[in-house]
């Protein structure tokens, strides 16, 4: 067992989460105890206690308590990423250069583990996305378990810190596609409600969900974050079912699915947000409507601008839709391309 330390941010080393720079210096060190460490008090910046997810600068002291040696320590087996994980992560790859990954990620696999994942989620699985370079690529931006599209992971750490202020500082674009109950009026507009978590069941948290606040009460809600998503209908099948562009222009946990729901149209598939399909939800109904609309979520995202991190050159990636939407818009005979990239652009 070590001493207590006391250990110094180093240049290049800011900008880090607090658990992964100690990841780095202690590889041992498992992510629960580190959590552990910050609950308690143990693990401090500049003399402050902190979560797991702070944000280190250079120059900073890190106060790390007494640790276990390497060779105490009986860590579970790496869980193995198999030929058919491997092959299907290698198939999800939209683009790849020495810089970054962008990824067409499954419908049904998370970005990170949690409660019961184990190590079947995009991060765990990223060892299958080397390629050519020693380093396992960085996630810098998640998506839903149940969202499909686009999602980039940096292949270096230097990548990794300029793609994540991009996505910090909101100079990427996303455009996500959805099919919506109902038909939203006006057919284009800005949803601001604020959003704050209600705690879900069982000790890991499960069924958590996001409440919409009134954006007149925002501000005197404990807890409650400012959040903005533009929308617009492309085309609807009666007053039923729209094909929706959604832009989280914030990006807060589980967003576009609350926002709609809170519009009064829960985007299809949605059985968190969306009700039952005989409950009227405002102007649309619930997300039921037989087959795969009931059965799994019709969202994706679709669209991704960004800026590339080393050469400076706008970078534009389009990911297409996973089979059970690509199925549902076949139904309704909704085309790609009878619809604008961007129905946000004046000039389109």
């Amino acid at each position: 067992m070590s001493g207590v330390q006391t250990i110094t941010v180093g240049a290049g080393e800011g900008d880090q989460r607090l658990d992964r720079w100690l990841k780095r210096r202690f590889p041992h060190l498992a992510q629960s105890r580190i959590e552990k460490m910050c609950r308690k008090g143990e693990l401090r910046v500049d003399g402050g206690r902190v979560k797991s997810g702070a944000r280190l600068e250079e120059g900073q002291s890190v106060r790390v308590p007494p640790l276990p040696e390497p060779g105490e320590v009986k860590s579970a087996p790496k869980p193995k990423v198999t030929d058919e994980d491997a092959d299907m992560m290698r198939r999800a790859v939209l683009f790849r250069d020495d810089t970054m990954i962008v990824l067409n990620k499954p419908a049904g696999l998370p970005s990170q583990g949690g409660s019961g994942q184990g190590g079947r989620h995009v991060d765990g699985l990223a060892e299958a996305l080397c390629f050519d370079l020693d380093e396992k690529p960085r996630l810098v931006h998640r998506l839903d378990k149940d969202t499909s599209g686009i999602l980039v992971l940096a292949r270096t750490r230097l990548a990794a810190k300029g793609l994540g202020e991009a996505f910090r500082h909101r100079t990427t674009r996303k455009i996500y596609w959805a099919a919506v109950a109902g038909v939203p009026v006006p057919r284009m507009g800005t949803i601001r409600f604020g959003l704050m978590k209600a705690a879900g069941h069982g000790a890991g948290g499960e069924g958590e969900r996001m409440i919409c606040v009134h954006p007149g009460e925002i501000d005197t809600t404990p807890d409650a974050k400012r959040a903005t998503t533009d929308y617009a209908v492309l085309s609807a099948l009666g007053g039923r079912v729209s094909w929706a562009a959604l832009v989280p222009v914030t990006g807060r946990t589980h967003q576009l699915r609350a926002h709609m729901a809170e519009l009064g149209h829960p985007i299809m598939g949605d059985g968190k947000y969306g009700g039952s399909g005989q409950e009227n939800l405002g102007d649309g109904w619930g997300a039921s409507m037989g087959g795969d609309l009931s059965r799994k979520l019709h969202l994706h995202a679709r669209s991704l601008s960004l800026t590339h991190p080393e050469t400076g050159a706008r970078m534009n990636f389009v990911a297409p839709l996973p089979e059970h939407m690509a199925r549902t818009w076949d139904t309704l005979e909704w085309r790609a391309g009878d619809v604008p990239d961007d129905p946000f652009r004046e000039d389109e």
